[in-house]
């Protein structure tokens, strides 16, 4: 009975966001709410459940999502991302252009979140296509293929980096093994899948043709890129540190405390503030103004990761989470194959990959807290689940298709199934890792 009722609530949930155009955050509420109430939890304790939910989720990631928003936005403001693209640009030519707006997707998706790294890179897709007189969607479909992907499944990203707190996964392993996964799937479904789209006519608006700065206005190669990939240098060298040197108990603790999410971010945009910013003239009230931009661009993903973590403290509380775990553990499949199949199931009924990956670690998160599995591989299983089959119920296949100017069709074709791509190559990835790790 308690698996019929947490399958209803999770129809309900989608019934919300689709159906009802109910914003997702509510939807969460609302059905934490109901979910609660018909698992039996006291009233004078649900809404506690919830509100604990709340706390305990935002406490660990506020921080790390509104910084990781704020660098990504001064990386963009500042034209460090313009400057890696023409200088990759430069360095690879015309007859790897693909590859050149790939590396640039994949250096600027880190620091930015998806919907800004969409935005600010497909100008630059324009640009380079009106240039060089070639298909749109065959040359930019790589660089958008690397922005879904860091978005899906590399911390500091909202989903991934709540999956590392929920599962008490390492968070710099988490990255190393996603980088490993990651480049693959990136290669497969941009440049090796794009070859079948040439055919494909796309006449970008006008309206998206590309403002560029002067090139003389542009911060350095090395500070854009340093600025740009220090908090990936920094969780790495932290992650290594204790390998390399597993008696020195003082460079333990200091590689835990620089080590640990928001201290990086802090880092990071402590250097970038100066680096991307002061040195190269922009008054500190303006790179401000750019961070308070920059937190309400994502104060609605922090509110529905809020939402998420109301729905499982429910799920803990009520004591059902450990009677799913328990009957998954007997289903004939890989507890990661498992887990992907639940956010794939939900993304194409949602349309949101955060949300499918934040239901999913709520229903698969006692499994992975018993032991079943490596939580880093378990995170990024589900993240690459929640990339499949992007279609239109999703915000980032209209984003595509408008900005390309393309048929639902042709949006199908080429997105969608880019997407498919990624999320079939990432559980692949996955996978094999698992054999190793």
């Amino acid at each position: 009975m308690t698996l019929l009722i947490i399958a209803g609530c999770i129809l309900l949930l989608v019934l919300l966001i689709t159906w009802g155009k109910t914003n997702a955050f509510l939807a969460f509420l609302v059905v934490s709410l109901i979910a609660g109430w018909l698992l039996g939890i006291p009233l004078n304790k649900l809404a506690v459940a919830v509100e604990k939910g709340m706390g305990d989720t935002l406490g660990t990631l506020a921080g790390v999502i509104m910084m990781g928003a704020m660098l990504g936005k001064l990386v963009a403001e500042s034209g460090a991302a313009q400057q890696i693209a023409s200088s990759l640009m430069k360095v690879f030519g015309t007859k790897y252009i693909q590859w050149a707006l790939m590396i640039t997707g994949f250096v600027i998706g880190i620091p930015l979140f998806y919907n800004v790294g969409f935005v600010l890179m497909v100008p630059l897709i324009f640009s380079v296509a009106y240039q060089y007189k070639l298909p749109a969607v065959y040359i930019g479909l790589p660089m958008l293929a690397s922005l879904s992907v860091t978005h899906g499944y590399l911390p500091p990203h909202p989903a991934p980096a709540a999956l590392v707190t929920q599962f008490n996964a390492n968070m710099g392993l988490t990255l190393l093994y996603g980088l490993a996964v990651a480049i693959p799937a990136i290669i497969i479904a941009g440049p090796i899948y794009s070859k079948t789209l040439k055919k494909i006519v796309s006449v970008p608006l006008q309206t998206f043709k590309p403002v560029i700065l002067p090139e003389e206005k542009l911060p350095g190669l090395a500070n854009s890129l340093l600025s740009s990939l220090l908090p990936v240098v920094l969780l790495i060298v932290t992650t290594v540190i204790p390998f390399i040197f597993p008696s020195a108990a003082f460079l333990h603790d200091v590689s835990a405390f620089f080590g640990n999410a928001m201290i990086v971010m802090l880092i990071a945009l402590a250097v970038a503030t100066f680096s991307l910013g002061i040195s190269t003239g922009m008054p500190m009230k303006k790179i401000m103004l750019v961070y308070e931009s920059a937190v309400k661009d994502v104060a609605m993903i922090l509110l529905i990761i809020a939402g998420a973590g109301a729905f499982k403290e429910v799920l803990t509380v009520s004591g059902v989470s450990n009677d799913i775990a328990r009957a998954l553990h007997h289903w004939p499949l890989h507890p990661l194959l498992l887990a992907w199949i639940i956010a794939a199931i939900i993304r194409i009924c949602i349309g949101s990959a955060t949300v499918a990956g934040l239901t999913t670690a709520g229903i698969v998160a006692p499994m992975v807290l018993q032991g079943g599995v490596d939580p880093n591989l378990m995170v990024l299983s589900i993240g690459a689940g929640s990339l499949m089959f992007s279609h239109v119920n999703d915000g980032g296949f209209w984003l595509f298709k408008e900005y390309f100017n393309l048929s639902v069709k042709d949006t199908i074709r080429s997105w969608s199934l880019m997407e498919t791509i990624v999320a079939i190559a990432g559980l692949g990835g996955v996978m094999l890792l698992s054999m190793i790790v």
